[in-house]
């Protein structure tokens, strides 16, 4: 099995010259899933059948001399919640498993067929996405490729686990709070959480409006600007992605960083972390020789402004089903959605007019900076099941933690991609290389240069 695990963009030059089949690619995908797959739990359901006929297409349009595009015969996977055509969307819950199958594909899923990609099939994740660990009670956890017995991070654990572990080269995820860069983190990928709007969300089962983006999974940062350049486009079935035109940026990623102003983040960024998440910090920035830091103003009230939101749009999205249904939800996913339910009007005003302010005042900070590196995450990976762990002398616990870098960010829309550091322990870690919103080609150009320095890696993990 050598083909599968190359990048996406290597697979699709060899389909595209004739060096192999899509078809062939797919019978790797396949066994391997049949090998590996179950070790981490990544898929709810594999389109095998589906699979096939896409696979045969493209390798029809290379016989017939025609370009099946530039993911030709690239193997990908969907979060179960994004629309698959003839399949149920679990949006990792039991409930959702009584909706009849999908009519139609979700346009990100059209998009990435129509470059010649191959849909593999769903993605575990936890339930509703509202979930930080990878773990589910229905489907069972997604577990880690680099240590089975740990978490993936979520919500998109099983969009985490399928890269890491070389089931699919590339997987689509969504991310609220952090819920693509967590598990990138934590499963040693490349991530991108574009800008709130960037891409389309239409067909798929939204978590909270006013924060959910899609947004891919992958080995290389160039793997990651092909899907976003493919997926991009304005659609008005999703009315924050009615207007923004496509920009291509797949051909930026060789500028590097040359030219940059790029800082460290300071302050909120530098505390309740494990040393080694900031030794990753400080890699990138010496690999980038950058000496300069800055301060993300009121990151701590950002957080709680974040939660705030989260929890009462997601408590009143599923007010009728914890009515009708509650014991058939995640006990804990449970008690969050009620509480938001449950939480005062006043309490989401005053989140929403914190959140404008705080968009303003990190506005001004990138006035003088292009790019802001920080952690992913505090931590690397904790034990499946874990709920409490010690920091600084402290206990503290796992899920509420996993988030602190992510909800700030997420919280107004900035377009940040996820560079993995291997080497400082047993786990990987994750930097956070955030930009202004709109500008995903600076984030993914400085998480290139740190993919050429050698500080930023993506291998598949030894299963």
């Amino acid at each position: 099995m050598t083909v599968l695990l190359q990048t996406a963009g290597e697979i699709a030059r060899a389909v595209r010259a004739g060096e192999v089949k899509a078809a062939a690619v797919l019978d790797e995908a396949l066994a391997r899933q049949e090998t590996v797959g179950a070790k981490v739990n990544a898929f709810t359901e594999v389109t095998t059948d589906r699979a096939r006929g896409e696979a045969a297409a493209v390798d029809e349009a290379v016989a017939a001399g025609r370009d099946p595009g530039p993911l030709a015969g690239v193997p990908f996977a969907v979060k179960n919640l994004v629309d698959i055509a003839g399949v149920s969307t679990l949006a990792g819950s039991r409930i959702n498993a009584d909706d009849a199958p999908k009519a139609a594909d979700a346009p990100l899923i059209a998009r990435l067929n129509a470059a010649g990609g191959v849909l593999l099939g769903a993605l575990n994740m936890g339930e509703y996405a509202y979930d930080f660990t990878g773990e589910n009670s229905h489907y069972q956890p997604s577990r880690n490729p680099w240590d089975t017995d740990h978490m993936t991070g979520g919500s998109s654990g099983g969009s985490g686990a399928a890269v890491a572990s070389g089931l699919v080269p590339l997987a689509l995820g969504s991310d609220t709070n952090g819920s693509i860069r967590v598990p990138s983190a934590f499963c040693g990928l490349f991530g991108l959480k574009p800008t709130y709007g960037r891409l389309t969300r239409a067909g798929s089962f939204l978590f909270v409006a006013a924060l959910d983006h899609l947004g891919p999974f992958a080995r290389s940062p160039v793997d990651l600007a092909l899907a976003y350049d493919v997926m991009q486009g304005p659609d008005p079935a999703d009315p924050v992605c009615a207007q923004k035109p496509a920009e291509a940026i797949s051909g930026e990623l060789a500028k590097g960083a040359d030219g940059l102003r790029i800082a460290v983040a300071d302050g909120y960024f530098e505390q309740n972390a494990v040393p080694a998440a900031l030794e990753a910090v400080a890699k990138a920035a010496k690999a980038l020789g950058v000496d300069r830091r800055v301060t993300i103003p009121e990151a701590a009230r950002a957080r709680a402004a974040a939660y705030v939101i989260t929890t009462a749009e997601a408590g009143n999205l599923h007010l009728k089903r914890l009515r009708e249904r509650p014991l058939d939800y995640d006990g804990a996913v449970n008690e969050r959605l009620m509480a938001g339910a449950l939480a005062p009007a006043n309490w989401v005003f005053q989140a929403q007019r914190f959140r404008s302010w705080y968009r303003d005042r990190v506005r001004e900070v990138f006035k003088d900076v292009d790019v802001i590196l920080t952690p992913a995450t505090p931590i690397p990976a904790p034990r499946i099941g874990q709920k409490t762990m010690m920091l600084d002398g402290n206990e503290v616990p796992v899920r509420a933690h996993i988030g602190i870098y992510t909800q700030p960010i997420s919280f107004i829309g900035l377009p940040v991609a996820v560079a993995p550091v291997h080497g400082l322990g047993p786990l990987p870690f994750g930097v956070q290389v955030i930009a202004p919103a709109w500008r995903e080609d600076l984030a993914l150009r400085v998480a290139a240069e740190l993919e050429r320095s050698g500080v930023a890696s993506a291998p598949v993990a030894p299963l």
